[in-house]
């Protein structure tokens, strides 16, 4: 039942994550020999760790058992954890619907539900095909060489999303340091200010400051939007009502917050992986352009093979069983996304990247109450870059190493140095 604490240490250590080989050979570990593990780090909060498919899934299904705004969502060590409730008044920096439960939960995820419905999706796809005509473009002028992840990957994501909510051009790294510095602040290399933190305080600062130069610009395109409503999500969060009342500003900023990072990181993360798995597996790229038909099963194992949110934190509101093991009201638990997408018991080889796998359910967009909200945003998203490069495809290799995120909870590679030949 007690993880070892040399295990229990590499979970929390954020260097972890930048090699996908060890941090799922430590999740097969887990998943063979404790599948619900307690965790003691030094300096962390004791947490069970929940490493399969069947368990994630079962805890993400009862949400009035597990809750997830009880306490932090995402896992956090103490001092961190305290600076938070002391800067904030709550474990939360931001309010968003990952951090709601229950009636609130559905009212807001309500708010917006239509929005990411297959109707907007219709009429979105044309803009979403515009702006991968840019991104050719922007590949085009790479000269057969470029970092994917950084010039490609990064971007595009980034583009449809702003575009979605509404947001100018012209805050375009602003949105990126944003998203760079809330989840990955543990890195050097992918935050939104290159350093290295000697101190959760000094850490805590940083996103501050990106946080409050974000809320400025959201609270003056909320008043921009009240004044005058656009066809954007921009306008549904400065008009949405519930309950009769305008929405609070805590929970409008929640929203743009969760839209702008969520909604290009989890997807910039998968398209990497997408682009490894074709550098690694000469033929994919054929077998796709042979059947584009396939692009939708490529893009879904990109999505289990990266699952880019690797982790939630729930709490149970009373105390419970998993496995036959007890588990106390409000004990700290972690539910792991990573780990229950290669769960051999759910899938077959699930170390390797198969596109022909069927079915594919996977959990890397959660699960019931708490799914993504926009997971059919980001396949819609995903599939569409994919229909129109690989058409211009002829090859592509890898170049160089390539560099994933430090952090535990939304990491993937933030560095894939590729070289490329185009169809004329």
């Amino acid at each position: 039942m007690h993880m070892k604490q040399e295990l229990a240490e590499a979970l929390v250590a954020p260097e972890t994550y930048k090699d996908l080989d060890h941090i799922h050979a430590i999740f097969k570990e887990l998943r063979n020999s404790t599948p619900i593990a307690l965790a003691a780090p030094v300096g962390h909060e004791p947490f069970w760790f929940i490493s399969k498919f069947a368990d994630v899934q079962a805890i993400e299904s009862d949400t009035d058992l597990f809750h997830a705004g009880n306490k932090a969502t995402v896992l956090v060590d103490e001092e961190t954890n305290q600076l938070t409730i002391d800067e904030i008044g709550s474990p939360h920096r931001f309010l968003t619907l990952v951090q709601m439960d229950g009636e609130k939960h559905k009212a807001y995820r309500d708010l917006t539900a239509s929005w990411f419905g297959p109707r907007s999706l219709r009429n979105l796809e044309p803009r979403i095909r515009g702006l991968m005509q840019q991104t050719l473009t922007s590949i085009e002028q790479q000269e057969g060489a470029c970092d994917f992840a950084r010039d490609i990957a990064l971007r595009y994501p980034l583009r449809v999303i702003m575009d979605v909510l509404g947001v100018d051009r012209s805050v375009e790294e602003m949105m990126l340091r944003f998203t760079q510095e809330v989840f990955g602040s543990s890195d050097p290399e992918a935050n939104g200010t290159g350093r290295a933190y000697g101190s959760p305080a000094e850490q805590q600062q940083a996103i501050s400051e990106i946080s409050m130069e974000a809320y400025q610009y959201f609270t003056s395109l909320t008043q921009a939007r009240r004044a005058e409503p656009k066809d954007d999500l921009a306008s549904v969060f400065a008009n949405g009502m519930i309950d009769g009342e305008p929405i609070g500003e805590i929970e409008t900023f929640g929203y743009y917050a969760i839209t702008a990072t969520a909604g290009h990181d989890t997807t910039s993360n998968s398209t990497s992986a997408g682009m490894i798995a074709l550098c690694e597996n000469p033929d994919l790229l054929t077998q796709l352009q042979n059947d584009p038909s396939l692009i939708p099963n490529f893009v879904e194992e990109s999505i289990r093979w990266e699952s880019p949110v690797k982790h939630f934190m729930r709490s149970p509101t009373r105390d419970t069983q998993l496995r036959g093991i007890n588990i106390k009201k409000d004990d700290w638990m972690m539910i792991n996304f990573a780990s229950a997408n290669r769960d051999e018991e759910v899938y077959e080889n699930p170390f390797v990247f198969d596109i022909m796998r069927k079915p594919n359910r996977h959990l890397a967009l959660g699960y019931g109450a708490h799914v993504c909200l926009g997971q059919h945003l980001a396949r819609l998203e995903m599939r569409i870059f994919w229909e129109e490069l690989l058409p211009r495809l002829k090859s592509v290799t890898l170049a160089g190493k390539v560099k994933r995120v430090g952090a535990s909870f939304v990491s993937g590679p933030h560095s894939v140095p590729i070289e490329f030949t185009l169809r004329s």
